[in-house]
Formats: structure tokens, sequence, C-alpha cells
């Protein structure tokens, strides 16, 4: 099964078989709106900002 919430082609076309998948759940693009998704967000944002001033930034690329 399978569970997306961004397609290759938007609007997704009707000929799409993810459409006609029985184990296929698509949703249009809200995945990360329920209030737990935001309160995680803010909690990992406010704690990489926390690490960052306390001088050991959190998942640094390029070091």
């Amino acid at each position: 099964g399978a569970a997306v919430d961004v397609v290759s082609k938007e609007p997704i076309q009707v000929s799409n078989p993810l459409l006609k998948a029985r184990n296929c759940i698509i949703t249009p693009h809200i995945a990360w709106a329920p209030k737990e998704s935001r309160i995680r967000l803010m909690k990992i944002a406010m704690e990489n900002l926390v690490a960052f001033i306390a001088g050991n930034p959190q998942n640094v690329v390029n070091k």
C-alpha cells in the first residue's frame, strides 16, 4: 500500500492509475495540516533554534 500527499502532475489526471488502486490513499497537500503535525513542527523548530543559540546547531550541512 501507499499514502501520498503529492503526485507528479497536478491536478491529478483522471487517467492516473493511483486513483483506482485499492491500496492507495491520496490527500490534496493536507498531510501536514493536522494540529499534531503543526505542534511537532514548531517543537522541532524551537529545539533547533535553542541548540543553535547554545552553539550546537543541529543537522548541519556542508560544515
